[in-house]
């Protein structure tokens, strides 16, 4: 029984009614609670109808669904809110067809197509904290698609090529010693992110040897002087860098008295190896720190072996080539055991190593067209200024390609592979947001219509109690070590509870990876995508609140209840629901929440938010522990009250834990 589309009809045959005309659109949403209902209708509308103010309105409205409708057992008016108190019947109807669905909460086949890319990972170093988020997201959001009668095709861009592997590969090579996963028993992600790591801290050492040298040559102070010379009018020079507070240079009379040479230092060993962008800044001072540095961008050091090497991975040299095929696949055994613990997986890989050249033979073709224009220096470029945007790069003047070319190629590709799909997710940070705005602007206008059905499914970044991840300085929370980490936890809470008693070992392992691992994903996942979060691993994994194992421990308690009730023959059908009962507050209010289930399934899916699911969830449950605490389950001596019961308990017991799958969380029987 579909209560609002019930309810919908007796609101329009109302109006006709009472009104002689017909209504369009019925505003129909829940009752706050602290009104008593289930539904609003909201009777503003109707008062062109009426010719009659709000509260006269929604007073007629009740009177004629009391006597007319059959369903509506009394009602409310606040303003012109009309809030709808629905008969037992109704409700126990509401659960004789839930009871009939076995597929409840699971929308019918539509046809339709989608695909949904996430991970999509550097293969540089282990997946971390932000990478889990990005997952449980895209996968989630893809079995919620299912839900919503989808094929889904999930896919990921595996960043496999580019200067971050060869920064990976050079420190191997220097400092390696054939190190390998066998012989240092890593993970082959953590082997490969410890030489990223070293490779960072290699270089910034190099780097702050070579400014000191540079500054021992020709003291910066001079460089100062010299600026204030030229510019008789300047108050000050500033060295701005983009995500940095610029570092700032007074005049002083004239001539300058002070430098802050270790702030500055600072800068630039930290930002050296995107040095070459200051050039292209329109200050002054950029162009003036950039001929200050040529010396030592001039230098030999770890990075320009690194960019030696992806000029040779370019140009296909064979040792080089095999050494990254080596690299990436200790990576990609490493990312497969770390998706396999997620619980997540792929449809189809894509390579950026397969997709960029195609995006660089599509910038060509745009260039061709006119769509694309080159500069002097030989880049190919994009003018998105009409469309309130500014310009941008698709090839550098070497010819080789940036992200934005490897994009437009994988999406091109993408919908090659798979043409039904009728649109492509991308789940990636709010970082991304102006690249992703471009990419689907630049498909658009290489005459691709299916560039309007992309959307970016942006999210927030994580935090922890203890502050924002950094990743190049090797503090980044592992990915790996997080889910042990919960594992943990979870086996000493659980242990400290008593809550192990007649286990079998594998099946307390079982629990504890269930538990820690649901807690994590529900955390990350009530939140709102959009927003950026604080993950706190101790308030997680609480049994009481709006956490994941609160949702479990209620899953398993209604489990054991129906457990005792196979026990005593108590099984109940939807034929077993025909008996006319009254109904108890806390019944009604669970029904009610459990009514809702599929119309939350339908809203998830169009906010591309498993919050949404996870908020039901949680409220269900929420519900059921008030149900089970307001009135007696087996216990109850009334046949009839105790068949609903039941089948009340099971059905929210199915609908939680089909809700819990679409995060990605399984529930255990007992707990």
């Amino acid at each position: 029984m579909n209560v609002d589309q019930s309810l919908r009809t007796a609101v329009k045959q109302a109006a006709e009614a009472l009104f002689g005309q017909p209504l369009e659109t019925i505003q129909l949403q829940p009752t706050n609670a602290e009104f008593e209902g289930s539904h609003t209708v909201v009777c503003f509308p109707l008062t062109k109808l009426s010719r009659k103010g709000p509260e006269e309105t929604a007073r007629l409205v009740g009177d004629y669904l009391v006597q007319h409708a059959g369903i509506v057992s009394k009602y409310n008016v606040v303003k012109g809110f009309l809030n709808l108190v629905l008969s037992d019947q109704v409700w126990v109807d509401v659960l004789r067809a839930i009871v009939a669905n076995p597929h409840y909460g699971q929308l019918p086949d539509n046809g339709q197509e989608i695909m949904i890319e996430y991970s999509s990972p550097n293969t540089n170093k282990p997946l971390h904290l932000g990478h889990l988020r990005n997952n449980f997201l895209g996968w989630s959001v893809s079995e919620i698609y299912k839900n919503n009668g989808y094929t889904v095709r999930k896919v990921q861009i595996i960043n496999d090529r580019g200067i971050h592997i060869c920064k990976s590969m050079a420190a191997w090579k220097l400092y390696g010693d054939g190190e390998t996963p066998q012989s240092s028993g890593m993970k082959g992600d953590h082997l490969v992110g410890k030489y990223y790591v070293l490779f960072e801290s290699q270089f910034r050492k190099e780097i702050g040897e070579l400014i000191d040298k540079r500054n021992a040559e020709q003291p910066f102070i001079e460089v100062m002087s010299i600026f204030f010379r030229e510019n008789p009018t300047a108050t000050n020079f500033v060295f701005d860098y983009e995500g940095d507070a610029p570092f700032v240079v007074e005049r002083s009379n004239t001539s300058v008295q002070y430098v802050e040479w270790e702030a500055l230092r600072k800068i630039l060993v930290k930002t050296f190896d995107d040095i070459s962008r200051l050039v292209q800044g329109k200050k002054k001072g950029a162009s003036l720190m950039y001929e200050w540095l040529k010396p030592v961008l001039s230098e030999e050091t770890i990075f320009t072996k690194a960019q030696d090497m992806l000029r040779k991975w370019e140009q296909k040299d064979p040792d080089t080539v095999a050494l990254w095929q080596t690299m990436n696949g200790w990576v990609y055994d490493g990312f497969g055991a770390t998706y396999a613990r997620m619980g997540v997986d792929f449809d189809k890989l894509y390579y950026e190593s397969d997709t960029y050249l195609l995006g660089r033979d599509e910038v060509l073709r745009g260039l061709e067209k006119g769509i694309f224009f080159k500069k002097e220096d030989g880049s190919v470029w994009v003018d998105l200024t009409a469309d309130g945007l500014d310009q941008k790069v698709l090839l550098r003047s070497d010819g080789t390609s940036v992200y934005m070319t490897q994009d437009i190629g994988t999406a091109i590709l993408r919908f090659r592979d798979f043409p039904k799909i009728t649109g492509q997710v991308y789940t990636v940070g709010n970082e991304q947001e102006y690249h992703f705005k471009v990419l689907f602007l630049i498909l658009g206008k290489l005459g691709y219509d299916w560039a309007k059905r992309c959307f970016h499914l942006s999210y927030g970044m994580v935090d922890l109690p203890t502050g924002k991840m950094k990743s190049r300085e090797g503090t980044v929370v592992d990915a790996d070590d997080l889910m042990q980490e919960m594992y943990e936890e979870a086996e000493k809470q659980t242990r400290e509870l008593g809550k192990l008693e007649d286990m079998s070992g594998e099946e307390a392992k079982r629990l504890f990876n269930m538990i820690g691992l649901g807690a994590l994903k529900f955390f990350l996942l009530k939140v709102d995508p959009k927003k950026r979060m604080l993950f706190d691993p101790q308030e997680s994994i609480q049994l009481q609140g709006f956490t994941g194992p609160f949702v479990q421990y209620t899953h398993a308690r209604i489990r054991s209840i129906l457990r005792k009730a196979d026990s005593m023959g108590l099984r109940v059908s939807a034929a077993d629901l025909n008996s006319v009962i009254a109904l108890e507050p806390a019944e009604r209010e669970a029904l009610q929440v459990l009514s809702i289930f599929e119309t939350k399934v339908q809203e998830a899916a169009r906010e591309y938010a498993p919050s949404i699911i996870a908020n039901y969830a949680y409220d269900l449950a929420k519900e059921y522990n008030k149900f089970y605490q307001s009135v007696p389950i087996l216990p109850e001596t009334d046949a009839n009250k105790l068949k609903f019961r039941i089948a009340l308990s099971r059905s929210i017991a199915d609908a939680i834990k089909r809700a819990m799958y679409m995060l990605g969380i399984d529930v255990p029987e007992r707990m």
